[in-house]
């Protein structure tokens, strides 16, 4: 039987989180361009989102605010989208800070990063995938993309404890919903880029300067976000179901399993 390999996301519904910068912002971007109806995720930079469909927005794709350190919010997030789509075809879980905290803070400063990260990164992706599984398994199905990082398999250094450790959770939270609900129709991937050059990454650039950055990569570049969105738009597509459970490596060569 021969089969249409062409990535086509016309008439799908896909949330993605953290959408109005960096690596989300250029999935959100990527995945509008393939014909997908987008729900734009942001906390505070609104002006950034809008300009996903300020221009042209033929897939009639959405805005909807959620500070994801609030439980409630993290709720609201779901039930609006769902209110104004209708349904959900795939739910890419992106949001996350990378909050340096090193270990002489004092221990209830560093607590506070470390329950904010928590919170951000891991706590609402877990409530987003109770809610995201309560609606995919009454459609007989869906897909969750978990963007996780490197961290995860090599370690991070000892500023970032609480990130490694998210992003941890999130990788099993990833493998966990795809072992137990892929009889019931519903496909979880995880995406695990390496350092990518965003605003959340400027930080370390400025302080550490980008040459120790290429020093631990085996190409000449660093990643950008606009490195990894074809790849969840093709995870997004069902081309790709048959590896459910998968973490795909997108590190430029940094970390090799």
């Amino acid at each position: 039987m021969k089969r249409n390999y062409t990535i086509d996301l016309k008439g799908m519904n896909i949330l993605v989180t953290g959408s109005s910068k960096g690596i989300g912002k250029s999935i959100a971007s990527h995945l509008i361009d393939q014909g997908a109806r987008v729900a734009i995720h942001y906390n505070s930079d609104f002006e950034s989102a809008q300009e996903l469909i300020e221009n042209d927005n033929p897939t009639e794709s959405i805005l909807v605010k959620a500070d994801l350190e609030n439980t409630d919010d993290v709720q609201m997030l779901i039930e609006t989208v769902l209110k104004k789509m209708g349904h959900l075809d795939v739910i890419i879980i992106n949001a996350g800070v990378f909050i340096e905290h090193p270990i002489d803070m004092e221990p209830s400063t560093w607590m506070k990063v470390w329950n904010k990260t928590m919170d951000i990164n891991l706590n609402s992706a877990g409530l987003m995938t109770k809610l995201g599984l309560d609606h995919f398994l009454k459609r007989n199905g869906g897909r969750f993309i978990y963007i996780g990082s490197r961290a995860v398999f090599r370690g991070e250094t000892k500023e970032y404890l609480a990130y490694a450790a998210s992003k941890g959770g999130l990788t099993s939270l990833g493998r966990s919903v795809a072992r137990s609900f892929g009889k019931d129709g519903v496909k979880s991937f995880i995406v695990a880029p390496g350092f990518t050059r965003t605003q959340m990454a400027e930080s370390f650039i400025s302080k550490y300067g980008e040459q120790r950055v290429l020093n631990e990569i085996a190409i000449n570049e660093l990643t950008k976000p606009e490195d990894i969105a074809p790849l969840v738009a093709l995870l997004s597509s069902g081309l790709m179901d048959h590896a459910t459970g998968s973490t795909i490596d997108v590190n430029a060569g940094s970390h090799i399993r």
